[in-house]
């Protein structure tokens, strides 16, 4: 088995080998460093990346070997001059292709150009991806009502990941609710302090996942990021969208799975979370009130999502699923029964789902399975 793959520096150059060392250390990651060209072509298809000095880029031209990343160029002058772009071998576009970026042809060292320190922070940005796993499907969950068991729903779906043995990310976006580490026995308090969404308030750039969950509650592959309950400042206030956007990003980029638990508002940072979810499961209780609270917010939720789903909790008789669906006009994912024993069970400070064969943990199970399943065919 190959071992980490990390962005592959060629160059001679000591000066500008210091300000990729000092780049990669700004994004936490370890870099692999080559001298010659020879060097540089035994790891090239290891490399997520491969950045190219201008001391070198002479030799190399046309010579990266397919399949391989794309290389950039990256100068220590203020004003770098584009290369030349020209393709190597007898490939040449078809004649219905029509012309094509210089970004997207293969052998062009360079066709992509920075320049240090004028694009030091876009290259941060560039290091701090290029070790990540690529986009992770998101699944959000809100209730119809209050206290519908959405934030229960949110738990199952993270612990069925975590049973699969996926790196998942758990986001509590409500600022009034309790919080999933209640349930998961990590509540937060002043002497065992986690990173909290008040933390990241004031960041501006992506902090990459595998720093940020370094910070989070953990259990097993689960990751939780909720509230402080020490930062009353931050209590009750609804989360900055560039900072949901940002996290949402990061854990995109950086776990197998994304689980968000969406407070019952549809402020900036809640829309970008909808907007920016693959499936949106909207849980309802099975009672008349339940079904008109729901009503009105199924016209807003379409406006922000098509992938809304309906999960229905404790269906009768008297009350199907179907009519619930029906009236609310939400294609059904889920008629989940009355689960015996649960409220006495989270009474008692056990973990909600934990049984992989409760009848929330068997839906949740097969949701995870659908979106891991879609994300591998590709």
């Amino acid at each position: 088995m190959d071992g980490p793959r990390h962005p592959l520096i060629v160059t001679e150059d000591p000066a500008l080998l210091d300000d990729l060392r000092r780049v990669a250390a700004a994004a936490a990651t370890e870099i692999t460093v080559a001298r010659t060209p020879e060097q540089a072509l035994r790891s090239w298809h290891r490399a997520p990346l491969v950045v190219v000095g201008p001391d070198l880029e002479p030799a190399l031209r046309g010579s990266e070997p397919e399949p391989g990343p794309r290389p950039i160029l990256v100068t220590r002058s203020l004003d770098p001059r584009p290369l030349p772009t020209r393709t190597t071998g007898p490939r040449e576009p078809s004649s219905d292709s029509g012309p094509r970026p210089p970004a997207d042809r293969r052998g062009d060292v360079g066709a992509l150009s920075f320049a240090l320190p004028r694009d030091e922070a876009a290259l941060v940005e560039l290091f701090s991806s290029i070790d990540e796993r690529g986009t992770a499907p998101v699944v959000s969950v809100i209730g119809g009502r209050g206290g519908a068991g959405a934030s229960l729903l949110t738990i199952a779906l993270a612990l069925a990941a975590g049973r699969a043995g996926r790196d998942t990310a758990l986001l509590d976006a409500d600022p009034l609710g309790h919080g999933p580490d209640v349930h998961l026995g990590h509540e937060r308090s002043p002497s065992s302090p986690r990173t909290g969404w008040g933390d990241l308030a004031d960041r501006r750039s992506r902090t990459p996942w595998r720093i940020l969950r370094e910070g989070l509650h953990r259990a097993g592959p689960v990751s939780v990021l909720t509230w402080a309950r020490c930062d009353e400042d931050a209590q009750g206030l609804p989360l900055p969208a560039g900072t949901a956007r940002s996290v949402l990003d990061s854990a995109r980029r950086g776990a197998d799975l994304v689980v968000v638990d969406l407070p019952r508002s549809f402020d900036p940072a809640t829309r970008a979370l909808l907007n920016g979810s693959d499936l949106v499961l909207m849980v309802v209780p099975a009672d008349v009130r339940s079904v008109l609270s729901a009503s009105r917010m199924v016209g807003r939720l379409r406006r922000e999502t098509d992938r809304l789903r309906l999960v229905v909790r404790g269906a009768r008789e008297e009350v199907p699923a179907s009519v619930v669906a029906r009236n609310l006009r939400v294609e059904l994912d889920a008629d989940l029964p009355p689960e015996p024993g649960l409220s006495r069970a989270l009474a008692a400070g056990e973990v909600p789902a934990r049984h992989p064969r409760s009848p929330m943990a068997r839906y949740a199970h097969r949701v995870v399975s659908l979106l891991l399943d879609r994300r591998e065919a590709g």
